[in-house]
């Protein structure tokens, strides 16, 4: 067995089986997003640590559209990191990287839209993967519809934390009270417990990128 298998274990906790990837893949994501709620560039490459030690994870697990999320999210966390150090000159904060800015009303509105269209289709597309490919999907998608919400919302909020949007928070929170039952429901319980304490993280976050902006002098 791999270190990419789920039944590699790394050690056993109050009769919990840990396994070499759900423990390494855990804690790179909860350094990513502590330092994502710093406003630190650094969570950008920990999260590409991260989001592939999860894809092999998920697969293993049945959560079908967590598994094809992980591999956007390799792309957008190369995205954030550009993105981030290279502002441009009115988006500069003190630092030199990109400000944290409000959205606007309409496109909170869109996206809300957007969002709950999208949750559904792909819910659907999900629930019938094991039937159309199951060479590949040998089991049904685990909770299809609340593991789409997590994808959909979770590629939506990645966009926004890209240009640093406050509202990227509240999406955060959403997603992860969803995926903490849900993780904890397939017996990743490691892995939910990190989603428990995501949302309170984001909490932090959400304060902290309040704070930064109403320190900025002027909104530019």
């Amino acid at each position: 067995m791999s270190f990419f298998d789920i039944n590699k274990i790394f050690f056993e906790l109050w009769g919990y089986q840990m396994s070499y990837l759900e423990f390494f893949g855990t804690i790179a994501g909860f350094v990513a997003v502590f330092l994502a709620s710093r406003a630190n560039i650094w969570s950008w490459p920990i999260g590409l640590i991260n989001v592939t030690l999860f894809f092999f994870l998920f697969y293993q697990v049945q959560l079908y559209p967590d598994m094809f999320l992980q591999v956007f999210f390799f792309v957008t966390n190369l995205m954030g990191w550009w993105r981030w150090t290279h502002p441009k000159p009115w988006e500069e904060d003190r630092k030199n990287e990109l400000r944290v800015s409000y959205m606007k009303t309409p496109q909170i509105i869109l996206l809300s839209v957007s969002g709950l269209a999208a949750t559904f289709a792909v819910g659907s597309l999900a629930s019938r993967l094991h039937e159309w490919f199951p060479v590949v999907f040998n089991m049904p998608s685990a909770f299809p519809y609340l593991d789409s919400f997590v994808t959909v919302m979770s590629i939506i909020t990645t966009f926004l934390m890209i240009q640093k949007k406050i509202e990227s928070w509240i999406i955060w929170i959403m997603v992860d009270v969803v995926a903490t039952y849900m993780y904890f429901a397939k017996g990743i319980k490691f892995v939910g417990f990190e989603y428990l304490v995501f949302c309170f993280i984001a909490a932090y976050g959400l304060f902290n990128w309040i704070k930064e902006y109403k320190s900025y002098p002027t909104e530019k």
